[in-house]
């Protein structure tokens, strides 16, 4: 699978290790920045870099990392086809994709340590989105939603 990936200085030392932890489950890892821990950055950059590459099929599903992952969710969701959450435990990580189809995965790594955020992050690429006719319908009424807004 093509995970693209990537934080804020905050998030970098937890991004560079997931994405060695899913190279060596043969994922292919997208790394969209930041560079450096030492340098401050904004999250929204980053959040968006992950959201274009979500929806415009240049990655299977995303995974930013900020300090809390709360501001990086709510800057992903902006973009439309973008379904960002911030899970901080493997159910929600699993359950998230499987009736949300959830693409984007946001973790706070000032939260949560590594060992954690490998088991969310391996349950988060290992879940598909179910199909089933109740996710299917409140899918298509949260995609109506985007389609309703001014401008659009």
């Amino acid at each position: 699978m093509k995970i693209a990936i990537a934080s804020d200085h905050a998030g970098f030392p937890l991004k560079q290790y997931l994405a060695d932890c899913l190279k060596q489950l043969g994922h292919k890892i997208d790394d969209l920045g930041t560079d450096s821990p030492d340098t401050a950055v904004d999250y929204p950059d980053f959040a968006a870099k992950i959201a274009l590459a979500v929806t415009q099929g240049k990655a299977n599903k995303g995974i930013i990392v900020c300090g809390s992952g709360v501001g990086a969710c709510i800057a992903a969701n902006k973009f439309t086809g973008a379904r960002a959450s911030v899970c901080h435990d493997t159910y929600s990580a699993r359950q998230g994709v499987e009736h949300d189809d959830m693409n984007i995965l946001c973790l706070g790594a000032r939260i949560i340590g590594t060992a954690l955020a490998e088991e969310i992050a391996r349950a988060f690429i290992g879940a598909s989105f179910s199909n089933e006719t109740r996710h299917v319908r409140r899918l298509d009424k949260v995609r109506s939603f985007e389609q309703k807004q001014p401008g659009k």
